[in-house]
This record gives structure tokens, sequence and C-alpha cells, in this order.
């Protein structure tokens, strides 16, 4: 199917129920929204899988599934750093930062730079995508050293004052993810979680008290 033709099927699809419901869970996008689930957009990404031309035309319709759709159809070996760029700058929801950052972002050269370079920018989207690429190579990346994920320590550190909702969440989500990868990155993960729970910062605490519970537990 061609990008016109995906985008016509895709608007078959649409759901003002489901819209209701998304914006109900802070998916608030604002592009066109269609209300389509994951589950149905994973098959119809299934035959188009590493496509970049039409990723890329999916991703300039400006629609929120469409968008999605790119995420799971782009071929990472072929992401730029312009791209990737102006892709993140372009983030209006938390899911679509996810779903691209999990399953396209986390596979390019370029994910590790990224993690620690967004991890620091202002914009809620943006630095949350920072640190979802930091919780998706925890899961995903499986050679990487050690030393990668401990590079990292400090940064959760640096931005767990942050109190929007979407920041804190992704913060907090790197550092379990962290703690989950081998016992040597559980002990430094509760370390660190440690060490952000005496901060005087209400959004720190909350972030270190999840991680502790989960990490002493798992």
């Amino acid at each position: 199917m061609t990008a016109p033709e995906l985008i016509a099927h895709l608007r078959t699809l649409h759901n003002p129920a489901n819209v209701a419901g998304q914006r109900r869970f802070g998916i608030t996008p604002k592009t066109e929204q269609l209300g389509i689930s994951i589950t149905i957009l994973r098959p119809l990404a299934r035959p188009h899988r590493k496509n970049h031309a039409l990723a890329a035309e999916l991703w300039a319709s400006g629609i929120h599934e469409a968008r999605i759709l790119a995420a799971h159809i782009d071929d990472p070996a072929q992401v730029t750093r312009t791209q990737i760029d102006a892709w993140a700058r372009s983030f209006d929801s938390w899911d679509i930062c996810d779903q691209t950052c999990g399953h396209l972002f986390d596979r390019t050269p370029f994910a590790i730079a990224k993690a620690r370079q967004w991890s620091a920018r202002r914009d809620e989207f943006v630095k949350r995508a920072g640190f979802v690429l930091m919780a998706s190579l925890a899961v995903h990346a499986k050679n990487l050293p050690d030393d990668t994920f401990l590079g990292f320590l400090p940064l959760i550190r640096r931005e767990s004052t942050d109190d929007r909702n979407f920041v804190r969440k992704a913060v907090n989500w790197a550092l379990r993810q962290i703690g989950k990868r081998n016992p040597r990155l559980r002990n430094a993960a509760i370390a660190e979680a440690t060490t952000i729970a005496k901060l005087d910062s209400r959004p720190a605490r909350w972030i270190a008290k999840d991680a502790l519970r989960e990490l002493r537990a798992f």
C-alpha cells in the first residue's frame, strides 16, 4: 500500500469514542487524532517494515496514528541525525514519544548520544524522549556495557526534580529499567535512588520511593 492508501484506510478506522478515551489518559496531540489502538496499528505496519520512504510520507501527514505507524515501519539504519531531531521536536503526546523511541530511535546509532542530549532539554516531550531512550536501551540493547547505564544515573538524578508528570514518570522508568538489567546495575540504581530520595523535591522523592519499592522486590 502507498502512503495515501494507508492514510485513507486509517481514516476509515476513525473511532471518536476511542479518541475521547485516549484523551482521558493524557493522549492529547495537537495533530489529527483518529483513536486507533496500537493493537490495530501493529499488524498494519508489518508488511511495510524498513520502508524508510513510506515512513517519511506517513510522518509528514501529521496524523497521530500515521506517525505511530511510521515509527513501526521506518528502518533505523536509514534514520539520520536531522530526522531524529526533527521528529523529536514534533512530539506532542507521551504515546508518540514512547512508540517512536521504543520501536525506532533506540535502534539507531545515535540512541545513546540522544538520550544524554535530550535529557537536558527544556521541551517536555523531548526531555521525556531522552529518558524513554534510556529505559528502552536497558531493555533492548543487550550488548551495551554496564558503563553506558552507569553514565545515565547522574543524568537521572540531575533531572529528578522536574515536576512535570510526563517527565518524572520517564525519569522513574529509566531508573527502574536500568536497575532491572542485572545485579550490578540493580545495586547502582538502588544507591542512586537512595541519594535521590534525600533531595528536597517532591517529584524526586516520588521517583526514588517508587523505584526503590520495585527494585528491592525484584
